[in-house]
């Protein structure tokens, strides 16, 4: 990767997107997806790097060469399982850090997730009957809820590390 975006005949200076791919054929393999282009040269390519789902899922991570790829990679990450070795952060950006259900965009995901909303609003009206909730106050406040008190704590700081300025 660092030679397609360093060597001057290919300059393949922007990342477009990282995803991935699984195919419903189970013998096929999964796809790690990068979509590149060069502006000067107005050239697009399309990398895939393929993983054998049996095996472990672990790609080099192209956060060095175009920073652009933390978020992608990350979502990657939390849809798929795959583990971009050498990212400097890679945790869950969709799910809650402490989803421990799988990935959703794999093809082994059932369809209706392992969770019952249902079973969410059942138990957030059971310990307050009388309070009215909306379907994001309840999935939001039992997620947060189930955090560790220093996730809590990191999503209170934010993303900079640093707490809301108090007026």
């Amino acid at each position: 990767m660092a030679w397609l975006r360093d060597t001057p005949q290919q300059g393949y200076d922007y990342l477009v997107d990282v995803t991935a791919v699984e195919y419903r054929d189970r013998e096929r393999p999964l796809e790690v997806v990068y979509q590149l282009r060069s502006l000067a040269r107005r050239a697009d390519l399309r990398v895939k790097v393929e993983l054998d789902p049996r095996a472990d899922l672990t790609v080099d991570s192209v956060v060095p060469l175009w920073r652009g790829a933390d978020w992608l990679e990350r979502e990657a990450y939390d849809m798929f399982g795959i583990t971009f070795r050498g990212h400097p952060d890679l945790r869950r950006i969709l799910m809650w850090e402490t989803y421990a259900e799988g990935y959703p965009l794999r093809k082994d995901f059932p369809l209706r997730g392992r969770f019952s909303r249902a079973e969410q609003v059942r138990q957030a009206l059971a310990a307050n009957p009388e309070a009215h909730y909306s379907m994001e106050e309840l999935s939001i406040a039992a997620a947060y809820a189930e955090l560790p008190a220093d996730m809590q704590e990191r999503l209170r700081r934010g993303e900079r590390g640093k707490l809301p300025d108090s007026e």
